[in-house]
């Protein structure tokens, strides 16, 4: 059975939208996993520690057969081949991926929050998911669309496509 995944993507090291750009890539290729659709890229404040590069963030939507644990490792997998250290919380990274939703699933263990835990307080996680699905919604019945009404303001900005590979 195929589940629809929604993944965020981050970075704000060496280059960060071409670091999405490979992460888009990596993704399309995962075991068992169809990309169904990219999002644009954004740029926006960093969340946490400001003496850092902004950041470049968009998401991708999935059809995998994976159980969630398996494409968080998957994922991590990525981040890896990526250069990912994980030095300080909320700090630089060259890549971060993030489940934001995983059909209509609720998990909450010590290795994976579904939906992502910080989900409604992120502007650069939420518009990119409404440019996938405008009628996306939690599993609880939330729609994205109202959460992106009420979520901060992180100086959100679109990049034009020629800003990316």
């Amino acid at each position: 059975m195929m589940t629809d995944v929604f993944i965020g993507l981050g970075s704000n090291l060496k280059a960060p939208a071409a670091q999405l750009a490979r992460a888009v890539s990596a993704l399309a290729n995962l075991p068992e996993t169809v990309l169904v659709a990219q999002s644009p890229f954004y740029a926006s404040r960093p969340v946490g520690p400001q003496d850092q590069p902004d950041f470049v963030n968009g998401a991708v939507w999935l059809r995998t057969s994976l159980l969630p644990h398996q494409l968080l490792d998957e994922l991590q997998n990525v981040e890896q081949q990526h250069g990912r250290e994980r030095l300080r919380h909320w700090g630089p990274r060259t890549l971060d991926l993030d489940i934001l939703i995983f059909g209509d699933q609720m998990l909450d263990d010590e290795r994976l929050t579904v939906p992502h835990r910080e989900l409604r307080n992120r502007d650069f996680a939420l518009q990119p998911l409404l440019d996938l699905k405008a009628d996306l919604t939690l599993p609880d019945g939330t729609p994205i669309a109202k959460l992106r009404r009420q979520c901060p303001d992180n100086g959100l900005r679109k990049l034009p496509p020629a800003d990316y590979p």
